[in-house]
């Protein structure tokens, strides 16, 4: 799928195309106005940086921020972020970015942005630095619906707006609405198989609920998230309310120093999980941590979603 490999689809640093300023979008419960295409960008966080540069905004990126302290950076995105500087390994300090002389911040309310914390909306700008938070993570500043592909959709439609390129944000999202429609169109919706989420956590998990992408994923390859009524966005749950659920198949998130084969270990070799269908099958499917959040990756997530799940039906 080769608008996913993003060396292959990016343009070189586009710049910002013929298109009337100013433009208005809706960020969370913010409308956000800009003049002029941001001159000098900072991403936080692999996915959204990817958002960036799939749509060729490399030349509009100063660096990014949130990548190295917590994932690898693999060879599908090295060659694209190899020319763009890293200012922080995680979170940024408004320091960084106000010496990177930013004037535009892509992150999100616990993907870089905190509540109540040195970076938000608000307090970068007081520096000329205007944000734009992740459609996703809205949630946890606001009411807002489950999370749905279309959060990633509006997000890579508003940077296109934002940066003077909708027409390759349109035609980007056009083709993977495409593509998810062709991978679901088999979807059984009387035979759903259910899943749980495992992010990290051995005495308590960490894992996805109503809003976070996950749901979102899973839904689309034809499965039903064990968690979706739990009203929270990445959360810890108690091991009871996973073993009452009994998941057929369990997602493991790769990322961090504990390995997915360590997760899958822990769970295989643990007596209290011996007894899930999901364990007993030994149906257990892997995404990187940058499929899993909002981004680019999303469809290819969904095709190995779908995978795992008509296996687990045999």
């Amino acid at each position: 799928m080769k608008h996913l490999t993003i060396a292959a689809c990016a343009l070189a640093a586009t710049q910002a195309a013929a298109q009337d300023y100013p433009i208005t979008v809706q960020s969370c419960d913010r409308q956000v106005t800009f003049y002029a295409a941001p001159a000098r960008a900072v991403s936080h966080d692999v996915a959204i940086t990817e958002m960036m540069l799939v749509l060729g905004l490399q030349g509009h990126i100063v660096g990014y921020t949130g990548i190295s302290g917590w994932n690898k950076i693999d060879e599908m995105l090295r060659v694209d972020i190899a020319a763009l500087p890293e200012l922080a390994p995680q979170s940024p300090t408004r320091e960084v970015l106000i010496g990177a002389d930013a004037d535009f911040f892509f992150a999100g309310w616990n993907y870089g942005l905190r509540v109540g914390g040195e970076l938000t909306p608000e307090t970068l700008g007081q520096y000329g630095i205007a944000v734009y938070e992740l459609t996703e993570s809205c949630a946890h500043i606001m009411d807002k619906g489950k999370a749905s592909l279309d959060d990633m959709y509006a997000d890579i439609l508003n940077l296109g707006l934002i940066f003077g390129v909708s027409d390759r944000a349109e035609a980007l999202v056009a083709d993977w609405q495409a593509e998810v429609a062709a991978l679901t169109a088999d979807v059984a919706p009387d035979d759903l198989p259910r899943v749980f989420v495992y992010d990290s956590g051995e005495d308590q998990p960490f894992t996805a609920g109503r809003y976070a992408m996950p749901t979102a994923l899973i839904e689309a390859a034809g499965g039903t998230n064990i968690m979706d009524t739990f009203e929270k966005s990445w959360a810890t749950v108690a091991w009871e309310e996973v073993i009452a659920q009994d998941p057929e198949v369990i997602m493991i998130v790769n990322y961090g120093d504990v390995t997915a084969e360590q997760k899958r270990d822990f769970m295989r070799n643990n007596p209290a999980f011996a007894d899930l269908q999901a364990v007993r099958n030994d149906h257990f499917v892997t995404l990187e941590y940058v499929e899993a959040v909002p981004g680019p990756r999303n469809i290819n997530a969904i095709a190995t979603l779908a995978a795992a799940f008509a296996d687990a039906r045999q």
